[in-house]
């Protein structure tokens, strides 16, 4: 028995926090070289922590899935199991060989949930050199296209997490590149110099990733304030806006505090509903690459912007004013569009502000800012949902029935075929 890890196993405040977020969720005991104790099993008390450190319990591994009775995953009856379940978390795993690149993607990526407007994030250190982000499954929307979110496990996270990768590239790249050049990622990673340039640009994610192909059902990772027997130090949650300047050191067993919690309680139900609609979006249309590139075939930037009068019903519908629900949703559809048919981001800024004032309750106008700001800076056009997304505009009561429109795929397309 290591009395330096049964001592820090004893301490309340240490298996309170553990016990709390291993609520409902499949528990893995690992008891050092011996391996992995019994599974499914459970933390169901703040003694069972200590007991198991007496057993010999190194570390303590937890579900991304949470169940009911996370005891049913033991029976040979699978059918059943879907009635047990009750969703799951969103777990981004950034990992690296070197800490500074895992803080660089962490930050980013907290910097794309930000822009989501998503607030109910936690962070924690791996206890190595990554990083495990997590957003709460209350933050998930009830529904993606017209799927149930609490089934979508493990397709939801690698959905989400290529969204997140595509959406960070170029600027993680950016942010690697101003603290070492190529020899010194090479030398770092021992990789040769065709394993991380491709194209003569460096593919960041071949220096850190966020890889979610290996996520599965009953997939686990490490439990906050769990040991890392390699490391010898302590996966502790962080604070969020002190990721860059996070110090190693303070995840020592003896150096631990549990002021910060990875788990947030205090969380706004449907807070990630915008980022989990546009990754699936974005999504599908990548799927479906031959169907993206026919779109953009039919349909070319004009050289002048289309007037308004020629805007596409469900357009025209969502700049009356969005009378529920969804304006972040409506916002994303109308700076995609208004870029496609020609317009110029200042004129786009006026337009969204004039909209914005017929909403039932505007949007912040920080909100509004950052989003344009974001699209202004991205290399290519992103193109507007595709008509069939119920999750915008059927949700937002503009979907159309206009005989003119039952032979498009996205509104975009709209002018083009009836005026040519």
């Amino acid at each position: 028995m290591n009395e330096k890890i049964l001592r820090y196993y004893s301490k309340k405040d240490i298996q309170k926090e553990m016990v709390s977020i291993a609520k409902n969720r499949e528990v893995a005991v690992k008891f050092g070289d011996k391996g992995y104790g019994k599974r499914p099993d459970v933390l169901q008390f703040e003694g069972d922590v200590l007991e198991l450190a007496r057993q010999g319990a190194t570390s303590f591994h937890i579900s991304e899935e949470r169940w009911s009775d996370p005891f049913v995953l033991g029976r040979d009856d699978k059918k059943s199991l879907n009635d047990f379940k009750i969703g799951w978390d969103l777990l981004l795993d950034v990992d690296s060989n070197f800490l500074d690149y895992s803080k660089i993607c962490a930050k980013l990526i907290i910097d794309a949930l930000e822009f989501y407007d998503i607030t109910g994030m936690g962070i924690k250190f791996s206890g190595r050199s990554g990083f495990h982000i997590i957003v709460p499954f209350e933050l998930f929307p009830k529904y993606v296209n017209k799927k149930e979110m609490r089934f979508l496990f493990p397709e939801g996270t690698k959905v989400v997490a290529l969204y997140l990768k595509n959406m960070i590239k170029d600027e993680l790249r950016k942010e690697i590149m101003k603290i070492s050049n190529i020899d010194e990622i090479m030398k770092i990673t021992g990789k040769k110099f065709n394993e991380i340039v491709t194209n003569n640009v460096l593919n960041p994610f071949c220096v850190v990733d966020i890889d979610p192909v290996l996520i599965a059902h009953r997939h686990l990772f490490r439990c906050s304030y769990s040991l890392n027997e390699k490391s010898g130090l302590v996966s502790i949650p962080i604070d969020k806006k002190n990721v860059l300047k996070f110090d190693i050191s303070k995840a020592k067993m003896d150096k631990v505090n549990t002021e910060i919690r990875f788990l947030n309680k205090n969380l706004a139900d449907g807070e990630a509903t915008n980022l989990m609609v546009q990754a699936f979006d974005w999504y599908e249309k990548n799927l479906d690459k031959n169907e993206v590139r026919k779109i953009k075939r039919v349909y070319e930037k004009p050289t002048m912007a289309l007037k308004p009068d020629l805007f596409a019903p469900c357009i025209s519908r969502i700049l009356e004013g969005v009378k529920t629900d969804g304006r972040k949703r409506a916002l994303f559809v109308l700076i995609t569009y208004l870029k496609k048919v020609g317009y110029e981001f200042d004129d786009i800024d006026k337009m969204i502000m004039e909209w914005n004032g017929k909403n039932y309750e505007p949007l912040k106008e920080g909100y509004i800012k950052s989003q344009i700001s974001w699209h202004r800076r991205q290399k290519e056009d992103i193109m507007p949902p595709n008509c069939n997304n119920e999750a915008y505009y059927r949700d937002l009561n503009v979907n159309c029935n206009h005989v003119l429109c039952r032979n498009i795929k996205n509104p975009v397309q709209y002018k083009k075929r009836n005026f040519q």
